[in-house]
């Protein structure tokens, strides 16, 4: 089957699909499964099926890129504990050429429970927050087997040296300076604005 011919409302994947969409072979792909490094389930007749969302954190734990396939999104998770911001940045998003599937979270306690619920691609992160402030948030996403393939986007009123590096040392791949640019926002995530806001 082309790939790009599964859809993420498909629930369960064939060795062949799973196989297509990282880059190996079916066999690689069974051997995963035999050796319990990978979920599957087994059907009545004896074929190995396996869980969209398996394979997603089976290849974010292995740091093997999967590609999105048709109508898929990109999963963008908000941390920020202003609801002003999450609102305008939930807005922004909505811009860019590509789908793009957003929740927000307003504190390091909830970002931590949609971590593994959502399971974004991408966590836009504010480093200041009450209790579990985006330092923190960021270590724990990136210490975890289960989350720390997940790209850190840092945000920040408080852009300054010690700020910056204190969480490109956490793990964060970028730090934004609020308020900022549409097309500096799509950039450091991956994204490309649509061609009628550029």
């Amino acid at each position: 089957m082309p790939r790009n011919a599964v859809s993420k409302r498909k629930p369960y994947l064939t060795p062949h699909e799973v196989a297509e969409l990282l880059m190996v072979s079916p066999t690689t792909v069974r051997q995963w499964a035999s050796q319990g490094k990978l979920n599957s389930a087994l059907t009545p007749g004896g074929h190995r099926r396996f869980l969209r969302a398996d394979v997603e954190r089976f290849s974010r734990q292995n740091n093997l890129t999967l590609p999105l396939l048709d109508n898929d999104s990109t999963r963008i998770l908000i941390v920020d504990d202003d609801d002003e911001v999450s609102r305008l940045l939930t807005r922004l998003l909505t811009y860019s050429s590509s789908p793009v599937e957003s929740m927000t979270a307003s504190s390091g306690f909830e970002a931590g429970r949609l971590l593994l619920s959502f399971e974004p691609h991408v966590v836009l992160l504010d480093l200041m927050m009450p209790g579990v402030d985006g330092f923190d948030v960021c270590r724990e996403i990136k210490r975890n087997p289960e989350t720390r393939a997940i790209r850190v986007v840092a945000m920040t009123g408080y852009y300054g040296d010690e700020n910056v590096a204190g969480i490109l040392d956490a793990g964060a791949e970028v730090c934004l300076s609020k308020p900022f640019k549409l097309k500096a926002l799509l950039g450091a995530i991956g994204l490309e604005p649509a061609a009628s806001r550029l």
